[in-house]
């Protein structure tokens, strides 16, 4: 089936597979926004939901910030927000109202406030207020534009030496290396060398459980989003060593054979210690939970092994849908449910 273009075409009809490959073109976008705070920046709180929020969640991988980092996914901000935080409102749409509630309670305080959006309210609010404005490119589902919210937020950073020097050359310099890499993803690619489309074919019918170390953990956070929204399945995700301590014995009850799909993500920058407990956990649960699909990050630095990671997620959950018989696309029960609170 996967490996039926025609199938492909009939169901995919936002080219949802075409947008992922170009993804990495995202890491040279650049934006001309200034960001000048009136005092010295002593923490960061991000106010972001869903697509709009999870590439933060990198920035605690990769690369080193040097002020402490909250990201908050509510209509609150915390208390401690002064005239030394970097407040940034992020939303593609530029009408999460979570955001748009974080922003106002922001405007009272002190706070550098940065705004990172495709449009909407948010982007209305911003050129009225003359907040800097990191202007997303519109077009694409937000958990498509992982990399635009990536690209945008260490160009920020490194203005204002709150990451390494150089942190953008990098990030730009990953990207065609990683065209490279993914090539092998594409639908003309048969399931037999597909590594994406061979992960779909495990994951159908079930409940895919992706668990990744601390390096990775932003990564699996990703592909469970991705899963929901792209394949319409239920899915989730954990991190070692804290399922260590807890979910794994969740697996050692009842029947093997679950409805389930394990996803290892992996990588050889990790822990020494993360990686013996994935090896641990293999050996143990062997026989009373399905045998993990293992997934070994491919690249040089961690930056590369997330960014890695990160598309294969993308392929892999669109060809689920597919496989669901679903476009991958649209998401209309969460626009229903907008409209439903009015």
């Amino acid at each position: 089936m996967l490996d039926d273009l025609k199938y492909i075409h009939e169901r995919d009809t936002s080219d949802a597979l075409g947008v992922a490959g170009k993804q990495w073109q995202q890491l040279q976008q650049k934006y001309d926004a200034i960001v000048q705070p009136v005092k010295p920046i002593k923490n960061i709180v991000v106010a972001g939901m869903g697509g709009s929020a999870w590439p933060m969640y990198y920035l605690k991988t990769w690369p080193t910030v040097s002020a402490p980092m909250e990201i908050v996914g509510d209509y609150s901000i915390p208390n401690y927000v002064n005239g030394e935080t970097l407040f940034i409102a992020s939303s593609y749409s530029g009408n999460t109202e979570e955001v748009l509630s974080c922003l106002e309670k922001a405007t009272a305080t002190e706070a550098t406030i940065v705004v990172v959006t495709a449009g909407g309210k948010l982007m209305e609010i911003a050129k009225q207020r003359g907040l800097p404005l990191f202007a997303i490119p519109a077009g694409v589902q937000p958990r498509m534009s992982t990399f635009y919210f990536l690209a945008a937020m260490i160009q920020m950073l490194e203005s204002l030496n709150l990451c390494p020097q150089q942190s953008v050359a990098q990030l730009q310099g990953c990207g065609e290396w990683l065209k490279k890499q993914t090539d092998g993803w594409s639908p003309t690619v048969q399931t037999a060398s597909n590594e994406a489309k061979k992960l779909a074919q495990e994951m159908i019918g079930k409940s895919p459980v992706i668990y990744a170390g601390p390096l990775l953990a932003p990564v699996a956070r990703k592909w469970k989003i991705c899963i929901n929204e792209n394949a319409k399945q239920v899915a989730w995700w954990n991190q070692l060593p804290e399922s260590s301590h807890n979910e794994f014995i969740g697996w050692s009850g009842q029947p093997v054979d679950k409805p389930y799909c394990i996803v290892d993500l992996r990588s050889n920058l990790e822990h020494t210690r993360i990686q013996k407990r994935f090896e641990v956990t293999e050996r143990m649960l062997s026989g009373k939970r399905p045998a993990p699909e293992v997934v070994n990050a491919q690249g040089e630095n961690i930056l590369q092994q997330m960014l890695w990671a990160s598309m294969l997620g993308d392929f892999t959950s669109i060809y689920l849908a597919l496989l669901n018989n679903t476009d991958p696309t649209p998401v209309d029960l969460v626009e229903k449910f907008k409209s439903a609170l009015g």
